[in-house]
């Protein structure tokens, strides 16, 4: 993996709004001189917010054309693209992505520079002597957040991953892969340690940084990976409990406002350092003529049938676009396209309450605890305007189960991959893919290891089928 010093001071310099100069040392290439970025609070501020600014940055999380929103959407039956000479995209949709497809290479490797990223926090933050203990463990705290949730996509995305924790360059360009169990193992380990260094409240009142509960929803996802249902049922409670932060909105319009009180976790505009304010999403997805390279997808057919009558998701949440010869649907969670000057009135969401309440019910229905489960799910039913669940019929596990996968597709759809990897986790993928894509296999459940990073690693092994 090729992070050099002086890509990441670059990288540091040129998005963080306090660096006023880029200073020059003579250090080895393998390593990061702590005392440059981490001599004082505000300089340690602000190497942490930097991070977060390539969060609005970086190919993996930017929710455009190689992020996980849009490629993980493709390969699942939620996203579609017509424009046949996109090939890098058409290889997702096909399930014939090879090795040096741009859009797989850029994911990778821009997920692992926000590890590096936060590999670099961690060691200096640990490393100095000029940085107030309270700030230190806060700043910690979100490092060791950002890695954990960086990790939870490449793991579930490629499978056997290095596990990067250091920044020795030489070390890491001849990392050995391990096996997911490892990865969720620190992830775990990074969060629990996060939970007890961050705050409770949010910095300025904005949602773009992790507090103690934005911790406790990425375990409660960890931990219905893992199919540890009490963890996953304690930790989504954590953060369903504080209802003086969290609410669920009964207006969808104002879901994906800036720090909406739905919000757990967002990422502002503000980072990526260009003039306009709306997010990345509204200016990729919103369809105003037929798709093309700038706007190359639409919601599939499939995903638009799911959606019962009088759904408010699908009234506030889709848009349609004509063209005189095909109805496009477009995903329309938000609603500005473009937009410049001092309003950031969207910001692109990562984590939010609804999502919790749909673990709550998952995981306390995998654990027979069929009213409690029913009573979480009709949460997000009775928001969407459609029939609640009655408690007093007895329906199945199994039947249970089936309508929670129905409805975080309708409710989740193009937030960062959830149908994909739902799809992975509770091994409905091959049934579902291969009745609508004739080259399925089952070895497509992962993304290749990037052909730039086999060549480059002598030690990687190729994912079976790639």
């Amino acid at each position: 993996m090729k992070y050099k010093l002086i890509i990441l001071i670059f990288l540091m310099c040129s998005i963080l709004h306090s660096c006023q100069e880029f200073v020059e040392v003579d250090v080895p290439d393998h390593r990061m001189e702590s005392s440059m970025v981490f001599n004082d609070d505000e300089t340690a501020k602000s190497a942490i917010e930097g991070i977060y600014n390539e969060l609005s940055r970086a190919s993996f999380s930017r929710g455009i054309a190689n992020s996980v929103n849009v490629l993980a959407g493709l390969s699942s039956d939620n996203l579609t693209t017509s424009i046949e000479t996109y090939l890098e995209l058409q290889q997702f949709q096909k399930h014939e992505l090879l090795p040096d497809n741009t859009n797989n290479n850029s994911l990778w490797a821009s997920a692992y520079n926000i590890i590096y990223m936060c590999n670099a926090a961690i060691e200096g933050l640990e490393s100095t002597s000029n940085v107030s203990t309270e700030v230190k463990s806060e700043l910690l705290g979100q490092a060791k957040f950002l890695r954990a949730f960086c990790y939870f996509y490449l793991t579930n995305l490629y499978g056997e991953i290095p596990l990067i924790l250091q920044t020795d360059y030489r070390a890491n360009a001849l990392a050995y892969q391990v096996d997911s169990v490892q990865v969720y193992e620190q992830m775990i380990l990074d969060l629990n340690e996060a939970r007890d260094l961050l705050p409770s409240t949010y910095p300025e009142g904005e949602r773009t940084k992790a507090t103690i509960d934005v911790a406790n929803a990425l375990l409660a996802r960890v931990y219905l990976y893992l199919e540890d249902w009490s963890q996953a049922t304690y930790y989504s409670s954590q953060v369903i409990n504080n209802q003086s932060d969290y609410q669920i909105l009964t207006n969808l319009e104002e879901v994906f406002l800036a720090n909406s009180q739905e919000a757990l976790l967002q990422i502002s505009p503000r980072g990526s350092g260009a003039t306009s304010t709306n997010t990345p999403e509204g200016n990729f997805f919103i369809i105003t003529s037929t798709p093309n390279y700038l706007r190359p997808v639409a919601l599939t057919e499939n995903l638009i049938e799911q959606f019962e009558a009088n759904d408010l998701r699908f009234t506030e949440w889709v848009g349609v676009y004509n063209d005189n010869e095909t109805l496009f649907y477009y995903p329309y969670k938000y609603k500005i396209s473009y937009a410049t000057g001092a309003n950031y009135e969207e910001y692109s969401m990562v984590l939010r309450l609804a999502e919790q309440y749909l673990i709550h019910s998952e995981s306390l229905i995998n654990q027979n605890q069929l009213q409690e489960g029913i009573i979480s799910l009709n949460k997000i039913r009775e928001r969407a305007g459609i029939p609640q669940l009655d408690t007093q019929i007895s329906y199945t596990q199994s039947q249970l189960l089936d309508t929670i996968a129905v409805e975080r597709r309708r409710e989740l759809f193009t937030e960062w991959g959830h149908r994909w990897l739902d799809l992975k986790r509770t091994q409905k993928v091959g049934d579902v893919l291969s009745e609508i894509s004739p080259n399925w296999q089952s070895t497509d459940q992962l993304y290749p290891i990037p052909e730039e990073e086999l060549l480059s690693n002598p030690n990687l092994i190729p994912n079976p089928g790639y």
